[in-house]
């Protein structure tokens, strides 16, 4: 079992590479009014398809003990509007008086005012065994924080003028993430039975979904005809976007093990991916609306589009060392609090 969870990842990974790949070589039919019409079938379908799945597959009492684990919750937020946006921009400090492309800098500002994503976190953290119920709640609940958090981040540490229609994008949220959510475990409830005797491959749909996503953006990005990038300074942003990412896992895996932290190693999962995952399908729109007019809209864009794959790409790649580090966590702490057996002298 344990090489056929590789040869999975392994086939998501090579799947993330090849979409890439034909995204920047043929972008016409992932654009917006493109054959694929990713403006309907990505922002409304996609993210609707993967909420749905989620509500089909978790248990409705696993999903309501999240609701009260406020103190997980707590800490993913206010890692990911805070502590993150905060620690870039000290970062970026640094990197200010290096040649390295000032817009594709901002860009990386842009990714750290993100919230959690609506798909990625949950898909992994259900790979590895995590609380997934956890996961799809900070996703849910930190994308709608973002609709007035993220744009205000954004207005602090970079300006814009523009204003923003929360309604819109609200209504957008509940209808793509709440919705299909709620209507997945109504379904789940009529047909459970069946669910759990066919077992159906819910992690490899949502992974195809969240390839598609990728792909449709990349096509968006690379069919822009004033994007200037120089390599020197592409190559330096994907190599700080890993460092960010495997930098920031590694903190909150260190924080959410410490002793009397009251999580446990599934919670600790869902930390991990949902503390450090930006929302690609939230963050662009929200950055068009935001920058909207700007001339380098493209370049600020890209960071975010390189973050997206990375942190699927290495999330996906961490898979099994994360859910060995579980399970033997958990046989761990299950021997400690076995009741000890008096000797009898």
């Amino acid at each position: 079992m344990g090489l056929l969870e590789r040869t999975r990842k392994e086939w998501f990974i090579l799947g993330i590479v090849l979409v890439i790949a034909v995204a920047k070589l043929e972008p016409a039919i992932g654009v917006k009014g493109g054959p694929l019409k990713p403006e309907i079938t990505i922002t409304y379908i996609a993210v609707s398809a993967i909420f749905f799945n989620s509500g089909l597959s978790l248990k409705t009492e696993e999903l309501t003990s999240a609701l009260m684990h406020v103190k997980l919750h707590l800490f993913v937020q206010i890692f990911t509007l805070v502590f993150f946006p905060t620690a870039i921009w000290l970062f970026l400090q640094a990197l200010s008086v290096t040649p390295i492309n000032e817009w594709l800098l901002k860009g990386l500002q842009t990714v750290g005012c993100m919230p959690p994503p609506v798909s990625s976190a949950v898909i992994l953290t259900k790979a590895v065994g995590g609380n997934e119920a956890a996961a799809i709640f900070n996703s849910a609940f930190g994308s709608f924080l973002g609709i007035v958090i993220t744009p205000l981040l954004l207005l602090l540490f970079l300006g814009s003028s523009s204003s923003v229609p929360f309604t819109s994008i609200f209504s957008q949220l509940f209808m793509t993430v709440v919705v299909p959510l709620i209507i997945g475990q109504i379904v789940r409830r009529r047909i459970k039975d069946w669910l759990e005797r066919k077992k159906p491959p819910f992690g490899a749909i949502s992974s195809c979904v969240l390839l598609m996503i990728i792909y449709t953006t990349f096509c968006d990005t690379f069919s822009n005809p004033n994007i200037d990038l120089d390599k020197f300074s592409l190559i330096i942003i994907v190599f700080i976007i890993f460092f960010v990412q495997l930098s920031f896992m590694l903190l909150t895996f260190l924080f959410s093990t410490r002793n009397n932290s009251g999580f446990t190693p599934a919670d600790t999962v869902a930390i991990i991916f949902c503390s450090t995952h930006k929302s690609l399908t939230l963050g662009i729109p929200m950055l068009k609306i935001v920058f909207a007019g700007y001339e380098h809209l493209s370049l600020i864009s890209v960071p975010l589009l390189i973050y997206h794959p990375a942190q699927i790409l290495l999330g996906s790649v961490l898979v099994p060392t994360i859910k060995s580090w579980m399970v033997s966590r958990q046989k761990a702490l299950k021997l400690t609090r076995q009741p000890k057996v008096p000797v009898k002298v």
